[in-house]
């Protein structure tokens, strides 16, 4: 029997909620796949506790839930925060902490949606995208001098090593080998001469390896990657780009299959020596909190993602089949034309199951 340990960390705005129907459904599947259990663990973290405390999680947070066999996130902001502080005081460490490199995304236009493109059906538009999650644009290296002056200056060094640029690039790579053995490169070398031009020798460098031999590539600057995106998606497979290209490509790619209510992901590092970390990729959006009308599938399919990377590969196809048949033939939600809850949604997919 396997019984997975799963840390929560709801946070704010709709996280709770979404979240707290992916427990519901996680549940339900665990009573219906023979040898699975989940144990779960809550913790209070976020900008509420950021009130209470002055910090968004406490100090030695990375070591109560290293224990866990994964992380489910819900959303991470407030608008009487500052940005910076609730990302830099809690998504970005966890992501840091653990060294979780790889940020997967699904972009899939699923049967039941309509994308805002002409001509495009269900199928047309399934990409897998790999934005490298811990240093990069998003290095935290820099400061601000002369604060208060006409001088005064702020500095945000932007960091790749070799390391990182080749790690996130094998990811892709082998991703590839699984699916349509194609992966494009988004990178803006042409004005980043130094960071992004080494990133774009170390992709060649991998693609030219023996065992990536029938692996097909495309290279695109980000603008013009961004105007391929919305002209001809269907030519994306496989996709890796950089930490802030790849934050900014993903939501475009949303746009164009339904919204962020349909995008999830998985942070992980594919050595396995810490907790995986999954969330939708939508915000808290604090002007749907407490309404129960948040879409929960983009943390459904997140919870999906998880259950592969645990190993529970049937019950993982379970779960997204179960959502895939929700979104071509259930009640959805407001944001995909419906009027299903954040909990009819979690309970018309968990009678799918």
């Amino acid at each position: 029997m396997a019984k997975h340990s799963i840390g929560l960390i709801p946070a704010d705005g709709i996280g709770p909620e979404v979240v707290t129907q992916a427990v519901r459904v996680l549940r339900a599947l665990a009573k219906s796949e023979r040898g699975l259990e989940f144990s779960f663990t809550k913790y209070p973290w976020g900008s509420d506790f950021y009130h209470e405390t002055g910090r968004m999680c406490p100090e030695n947070f990375l070591n109560r839930v290293r224990k866990h066999d994964a992380i489910l996130l819900g959303a991470v902001g407030r608008p009487d925060i500052p940005d910076h502080i609730t990302l830099n005081q809690l998504l970005l460490p966890l992501r840091r902490g653990f060294d979780l490199y790889v940020n997967m995304r699904p972009i899939v236009l699923y049967e039941g949606l309509e994308s805002p493109l002409r001509g495009y059906e269900p199928g047309d538009i399934d990409m897998l995208f790999f934005r490298e999650n811990t240093e990069g644009e998003y290095s935290p290296i820099g400061g601000r001098h002369y604060e208060g002056h006409p001088s005064q200056m702020a500095a945000q060094i932007t960091l790749f090593t070799r390391m990182g640029c080749e790690r996130i690039i094998e990811a892709a790579f082998e991703a590839a080998l699984k699916r349509k053995k194609h992966v494009t490169n988004i990178t803006k070398s042409n004005a980043q001469g130094h960071t992004l031009v080494m990133w774009d020798e170390i992709f060649e460098e991998v693609a030219a390896r023996p065992r990536y031999k029938g692996v097909e590539t495309a290279k695109y600057l980000v603008d013009a990657a961004a105007l391929e995106f919305v002209r001809r998606p269907e030519h994306f497979d496989v996709v890796v780009s950089t930490n802030l290209f790849g934050d900014i490509l993903t939501d475009l790619g949303a746009a164009i299959v339904g919204g962020l209510g349909v995008a999830a992901s998985a942070n992980t590092n594919p050595k396995g020596d810490a907790p995986g970390l999954f969330e939708p990729v939508h915000g808290s959006a604090p002007d749907i909190m407490g309404k129960g009308i948040a879409n929960p599938v983009a943390a459904l399919i997140s919870a999906a993602l998880m259950l592969d990377y645990l190993g529970e590969e049937r019950a993982s196809k379970r779960l997204d089949g179960a959502v895939r048949a929700h979104l071509a033939e259930g009640n959805r939600t407001a944001d995909l034309g419906g009027t299903g809850t954040t909990r009819s949604v979690a309970t018309d997919v968990i009678k799918r199951l």
